[in-house]
């Protein structure tokens, strides 16, 4: 079974590695940028992504205002959005549900929880 393509979006380079570097251990095909405005030019380009795992704090556009946007997106829609994000007080998750992504896992990143989520996205 092919692995699901994942684009990374986040404002902090370690976090980019950390995540490539967890997501090609398990197989996965993934790209990486630093901006939800660079996201949206990935996403726009065409090239084929089944999970974003999407930082909620960025600076310029930040999570929660990019997720409308992808959706808005030529298949956005099919899109498995996952917020990625070191707040993890209680409501923060239904923040982020309520914002339109389809999952939440909070910093530093539970690696089985994160595949689990992935494969039943």
């Amino acid at each position: 079974m092919e692995k699901k393509r994942i684009l990374i979006v986040d404002d902090d380079p370690r976090n980019i590695f950390a995540l490539q570097a967890t997501l090609k251990s398990g197989g996965y095909p993934c790209a990486s940028c630093n901006s939800a405005a660079e996201a949206l030019l990935i996403l726009q380009s065409g090239q084929p992504f089944e999970v974003v795992l999407l930082d909620m704090m960025m600076p310029e556009i930040d999570g929660y205002e990019a997720i409308p946007l992808i959706r808005n997106l030529p298949g956005g829609r099919d899109l498995s959005i996952v917020a990625v994000t070191a707040q993890a007080m209680k409501g923060d998750r239904q923040k982020c549900l309520d914002a339109g992504a389809d999952e939440y896992i909070s910093k530093p990143v539970d690696v089985d929880r994160l595949f689990h989520i992935i494969e039943n996205s």
